[in-house]
């Protein structure tokens, strides 16, 4: 397993990293045996970080990392701010630090290796005093580093102006590039991390569905097509689903020859050098070799690199609901 820097945190993370959000059932229910057979896989690939929240599944995503035997090495971010005890108006310093400690004991840790706001409204972002939260409690030794997960550019450079954000955890993928243009370049600049989710757009990059696909009732992808749960923009990308159909036939005619779908979307991901790490989910154990085989891949053509970011532009962009 290739390795990167995870910004000033200093962690040697894989390549391919682990999102955990299936592992508390808000892709379908998933049973304890797959679970841990999805870590068990990950362990045996190399992959050393895992990301997960304390919304997952009211906290089920990080129990079930916490009773797991990691691998050496492994690193498990965890999320904090969506829960009904914070979101969207009850932030407080008191009330982050009782978020940290369930997460804490969830995972079974004294000290968190990363914590990250999550999605925590603008407003609260642009007001400020969360980070001096942050700052305190990681200097109380609550937690090693902590850095915050976005939802638009915008708020992404307002964690870029706070010298304690280690990470930045962004939405990144063929159907979402903007990042590539501002973003990155400041990141590498500050030594912020940049952790990518939702690689594959909630698997519409995968190739593997059609319009006619449909998804259980427990699934966000089932509940959350138009935003009615959260930003619709954590779903698909923003894209409505049926477009997204379209859009990735058309990028299947654009992928090299005997590369799948999603390991031409992946690779297009780890071409940007300011990107740390993929946090990938999965419902199944092969579907991690999978997504690991695509570090292994040639990088893409500088030629089909533009070609694919003018493709953005013109075809995916507008089609974009929730920001960019």
């Amino acid at each position: 397993m290739k390795m990167r820097r995870l910004g000033k945190t200093g962690f040697e993370v894989s390549e391919i990293g682990l999102g955990c959000w299936q592992l508390g059932g808000d892709f379908g229910p998933v049973e304890d045996e797959a679970a841990n057979a999805i870590l068990d896989a990950a362990n045996s690939a190399g992959i050393n970080f895992w990301d997960t929240a304390d919304v997952y599944g009211g906290g089920l995503s990080e129990r079930r990392i916490g009773a797991h035997t990691k691998g050496a090495g492994v690193k498990v971010a965890t999320k904090l701010g969506r829960s009904a005890a914070l979101f969207p108006n009850k932030y407080s310093k008191d009330r982050v630090r009782e978020s940290l400690i369930g997460s804490a004991q969830r995972l079974g840790v004294a000290s968190l290796d990363l914590a990250q706001l999550h999605c925590v409204p603008t407003e609260v972002l642009r007001d400020g005093a969360i980070f001096g939260w942050m700052d305190e409690l990681k200097a109380e030794g609550l937690v090693r580093h902590w850095g915050a997960s976005v939802e638009t550019i915008e708020e992404g450079l307002i964690c870029l102006e706070q010298p304690g954000c280690a990470t930045l955890q962004i939405i990144f993928n063929l159907f979402r590039q903007d990042a590539a243009e501002k973003l990155l370049p400041l990141a590498a600049e500050r030594d912020v991390g940049i952790i990518v989710r939702l690689p594959l757009a909630s698997g519409l990059l995968s190739g593997k569905y059609d319009k006619t696909s449909t998804f259980d009732t427990s699934d966000h992808r089932n509940y959350n097509r138009d935003g009615q749960a959260f930003s619709v923009g954590e779903t698909f990308s923003g894209i409505k689903f049926e477009r997204g159909v379209e859009l990735v036939q058309e990028l299947k005619g654009l992928a090299p020859e005997g590369v799948p779908m999603s390991q031409f979307a992946l690779r297009w991901i780890l071409d940007h050098p300011q990107v740390s790490t993929i946090i990938a989910g999965v419902s199944k154990p092969e579907q991690i070799a999978d997504n690991v085989a695509a570090t292994e891949r040639k990088s893409l053509f500088p030629a089909l690199m533009t070609q694919l970011g003018e493709w953005y532009q013109k075809e995916v962009k507008p089609e974009i609901r929730g920001g960019v």
